[in-house]
């Protein structure tokens, strides 16, 4: 019987230098011998994105069962167990569940940052930004020790959940760059300077949005534990929860109209189909995020909504950073390449 030729590929033995080179520098090692396709770099940058809204998510979770304070104490679950253990029951496994999932996001922003080093031609900018997120990451593992160790000040509690906004922001940033056809070129405008402050106004408005998020969380009912855990106060007096939503709701109505402003405009000057299409997007999400809202309000705020609505806070923040990138194009420097963008509309 004929045998054909073997398919099986030889792997390389590890010499000596090699395996100290493996130690010294790993990611060099590992960029040597892997050349991965930009859709794996993708797959990494936004598998980075998918845990950063994962973990906000799990950690809504944790407030939402009163299992903050599941593990008394950080970095050990407890004085003597770096688990959770049987006696701690539910809330030990709910909170200390999320604590691995922090390991889960580091390996993904570890994978993106191997990608990212490994993709040829090399793309440095793409390498900042995964080990910005890792740095990010490392920063709220802390603040999130010391929100246990303070007992769950909401003060504490809001700085954890807008680093994670910020995570979420360059994960975004990351996923965006690795679209195809997007490089490391001086950025060029799609659309015109008035557009694009109008677009910075609704970064703001975004921005105070998600922040007073926080603020009607912390003084809120939704403490984290089932324990009587202090609420966000000015002085020695408590801040207005109805108050503090309804400003919180004005703000969100203030979003919608400049993302229906800015859709307008976007039509008007017939702008490119990019920043059309994530504009729409934009306002279909938060067409969703304040339908959860409202009937999350005259409903007395149960648990699932609020749930939702912190993935919402999520989403809506990702499509207004989309917006906001879509405004420019950064096109590879490979000649061949053709640009959309209109020397004139920097001028309109």
């Amino acid at each position: 019987m004929h045998k054909g030729p073997s398919t099986m590929v030889r792997v390389p033995k590890l010499t000596r230098a090699a395996a100290a080179q493996a130690v010294r520098n790993p990611l060099a090692f590992i960029a040597e011998r892997w050349t991965p396709e930009n859709r794996t770099v993708r797959i990494a940058a936004l598998t980075s994105l998918v845990m950063s809204c994962v973990i906000v998510v799990t950690g809504g979770a944790v407030r939402l069962t009163g299992s903050g304070l599941g593990c008394p104490t950080w970095p050990k679950c407890t004085a003597d167990s770096l688990t959770t253990t049987a006696e701690m029951g539910f809330h030990g496994y709910i909170e200390f569940g999320n604590r691995l999932l922090t390991y889960v996001l580091c390996a993904a922003v570890g994978w993106a940052i191997i990608a990212a080093r490994s993709q040829k031609p090399a793309r440095r900018s793409l390498t900042r930004l995964g080990w910005a997120q890792f740095w990010i990451v490392m920063g709220n593992a802390v603040l999130g020790g010391i929100v246990v160790l303070v007992g769950l000040n909401p003060y504490t509690v809001a700085a954890h959940f807008l680093l994670s906004t910020a995570l979420i922001t360059v994960a975004t940033l990351m996923w965006v760059r690795t679209a195809d056809g997007e490089g490391d070129a001086t950025p060029r405008p799609l659309v015109g300077k008035a557009v694009r402050q109008l677009v910075w106004s609704l970064i703001v408005a975004s921005g105070l949005l998600v922040a007073i998020g926080t603020v009607v969380t912390g003084s809120g009912p939704h403490a984290g534990d089932s324990s009587d855990v202090p609420r966000m106060d000015i002085g020695a007096v408590g801040l207005d929860w109805e108050g503090v939503s309804k400003l919180h709701a004005v703000l969100a109505w203030v979003v919608v109209t400049l993302t229906f402003a800015l859709w307008f405009v976007l039509k008007a000057v017939d702008a490119p189909p990019g920043p059309l299409a994530r504009t729409r997007a934009l306002f279909l999400i938060l067409l969703a995020q304040g339908a959860i809202g409202y009937v999350q309000y005259f409903t007395e705020l149960p648990e699932v909504l609020v749930g939702a609505h912190m993935l919402g806070s999520c989403l809506v923040w990702i499509a207004v950073v989309r917006v906001l990138l879509a405004l420019h194009e950064r096109p590879r420097t490979e000649p061949g390449i053709p640009s959309q963008a209109d020397p004139e509309l920097s001028t309109v």
